[in-house]
């Protein structure tokens, strides 16, 4: 989502950290720049002024232009603006209040079309797993065809249990049947999607209001589009003014937008972004990290949300197996399918990239070399054409096996030949692990220019 503004940023800190000793009049300039940047992403006007006041106020001190790396030290003041602009003015705030005595409520609002039911049941399997939380979930949403079914279907993928619909039943009567039956039933968190509508009604503002009225919800999450723009950030300030939100979660940040309406949601509302959405899968949410966050938009990459995703998909079992066979120098085709399997499991090529530093130089290394999603399934394809025998013992692959395999996976030999090369390469690597021992022995072993998996040598 920052990627746009990452890129920009970073060629404005480049030109800083290559001048060494910095005037007061070259961080004025940098700062314009970085002003143009904020707007071109959509970051609100009254947002980008204080965000300039405050960056300015420190950039241009004695202690920043006589430092030894004034470059870098306009860079930090930067990223800890980006903290300030992001965390909640409480830090007790970040996480969902959902400590008290049960059932705790969750009012989930916002438009039709942003991702609210969708929204819910990642929460409910996020807090289901993280939190050990028995949670009961229950559609609102009396108007739009199939809404309540949608909840239903969600509910048997994550395995969370959804209050089954009662023909007739209006919404406040809905949330306070759920809140019963929560109490009742023993669970810890009722989630309640309400309705949304294509635009602000009165008639929705009201029907919300009657709800938190009628459930006494400790979090009213109002779920926003993160690809919307400046009316996303009107949404979150009209929703506050009228209804009263405690926090809010991002939708489709993995998409293509600006992301300025992520940068000024907090500062206009006042009220914390808790979670964001980061895909279609009922995995695909993660806590709101400000520093995280800001050191993404800087370049600096997101180290600990990939090694967060890394642990998800990855069996500590497996981990300690892989290791074993690396110190014997043993890696098969079987391994390398597999870490194509757990690599896409992970999320997309993009998205992983997006969590690297230096990401926008990392990113276009790889699309010079045309490695991309496609090309993983693709390898991925050819390790699975092969027979058993085959993944263990690539020597046995002649030319006949390849354009076997070539057919079988819908590719062509050279590429066969190309991940056969990839994996001797790979194996011969892992073999100087084993001899010289761990870390050490693989930095050592590794080609001069090494590229990533699946780019030619």
């Amino acid at each position: 989502m920052f990627e746009s503004l990452s890129e920009r940023l970073s060629g404005i800190f480049d030109g800083l950290k290559r001048r060494g000793a910095l005037k007061e009049a070259d961080v004025e300039a940098a700062l314009r720049e970085i002003r143009v940047a904020l707007l071109e992403a959509d970051v609100a006007l009254p947002v980008v002024k204080d965000f300039i006041d405050s960056v300015k106020e420190q950039a241009v001190g004695q202690d920043v232009l006589r430092s030894v790396t004034p470059g870098q030290m306009v860079v930090k003041i930067v990223h800890d603006a980006l903290v300030g602009m992001l965390s909640p003015e409480d830090p007790a705030d970040a996480g969902l209040a959902i400590h008290g005595n049960p059932p705790q409520a969750i009012l989930m609002v916002g438009l039709q079309g942003s991702g609210k039911t969708t929204t819910s049941a990642k929460i409910a399997k996020r807090l289901t797993e993280r939190e050990k939380k028995r949670v009961l979930m229950a559609s609102l949403d009396i108007y739009r065809p199939a809404a309540q079914q949608q909840l239903l279907v969600l509910g048997e993928q994550t395995g969370v249990t959804v209050m089954t619909p009662v023909l007739g039943e209006l919404p406040v009567a809905i949330a306070n049947r759920a809140m019963e039956t929560g109490r009742r039933e023993g669970y810890d968190v009722v989630i309640l999607d309400t309705a949304g509508r294509l635009a602000l009604d009165q008639e929705m503002m009201t029907e919300v209001i009657n709800v938190r009225m009628a459930a006494v919800p400790s979090e009213v999450l109002l779920v926003a589009d993160a690809m919307t723009g400046q009316d996303a950030v009107n949404l979150a300030k009209e929703f506050n003014d009228r209804v009263g939100i405690t926090g809010i979660v991002l939708t489709r940040v993995d998409g293509d937008g600006r992301g300025g309406a992520a940068l000024s949601m907090r500062s206009v509302t006042g009220k914390p972004i808790k979670l964001m959405g980061t895909g279609e899968g009922v995995d695909a949410i993660d806590g709101f990290d400000a520093n995280r966050v800001a050191g993404s938009i800087l370049g600096m990459g997101d180290v600990v949300g990939l090694v967060e995703k890394a642990s998800q998909v990855v069996e500590q079992e497996d981990a300690e197996k892989l290791a074993k066979k690396m110190m014997k120098g043993q890696f098969t085709l079987e391994d390398m399918g597999e870490q194509f399997k757990q690599l896409r499991k992970m999320g997309s090529l993009d998205g992983i990239l997006g969590m690297l530093p230096g990401a926008a130089k990392v990113k276009n290394a790889f699309n010079q070399h045309n490695v991309d999603d496609k090309m993983i399934a693709r390898q991925e394809a050819i390790i699975l054409s092969m027979t058993p025998k085959e993944r263990r013992n690539p020597k046995e692959i002649n030319g006949s096996r390849r354009k076997r395999i070539a057919a079988g996976s819908g590719t062509s030999v050279p590429e066969v030949n190309r991940l056969l090369k990839q994996h001797r390469q790979m194996a011969d690597m892992m073999k100087k692990v084993g001899k010289k021992g761990g870390l050490k022995g693989l930095m050592g072993g590794m080609p001069p220019g090494m590229m990533p998996p699946g780019m030619p040598r």
